[in-house]
């Protein structure tokens, strides 16, 4: 293929990307042959975040007091068939095992003894990743692979 001819396959491609994304958009908000209701638009990475206003003294209180151990419980996700059906303390839903989870790893792992107690070691696979760093630039690499040193360089 010669150059024009991809240089203008590329012009065409580039211009009406734009079209067919207005045109999938446009589709998307028909249902059923109906036109959905505006909504609003979701942020541009995280999409649309679930958000409870409340207004009043006494919708904050029954909000916050009495139903409280509804919204302090997680939903249910795939990650419970990877944890042991929820029974780790990131997933589980809030109540006494919950408590009891987070209080021995208060305890016994993340005290500042036990925190302490792996400083070498973080010592050393920083300094092993300044060196690879180090290296890399050293090398004048163009690119450095931040997945395999985040990979290689886990605690």
């Amino acid at each position: 293929m010669s150059p024009i001819v991809s240089a203008i396959f590329l012009v065409l491609l580039v211009s009406l990307l734009p079209f067919i994304r207005y045109l999938l958009r446009c589709a998307g908000n028909y249902k059923n042959g109906r036109k959905l209701p505006p909504g609003p638009r979701p942020l541009p990475i995280i999409g649309s975040v679930p958000t409870i206003v409340v207004s009043s003294s006494q919708a904050a209180e029954l909000f916050l007091k009495t139903y409280d151990s509804i919204f302090a419980s997680r939903p249910k996700l795939q990650a419970s068939l990877m944890s042991y059906d929820s029974k780790g303390m990131a997933f589980t839903e809030y109540g006494s095992h919950w408590r009891y989870t987070r209080k021995l790893s208060a305890l016994h792992l993340l005290s500042a003894s036990k925190v302490e107690s792996f400083a070498p070691m973080r010592r050393e696979k920083m300094g092993s990743l300044v060196d690879s760093l180090k290296k890399a630039a050293a090398a004048k690499e163009w690119w450095i692979s931040v997945q395999g040193l985040r990979q290689s360089y886990r605690t």
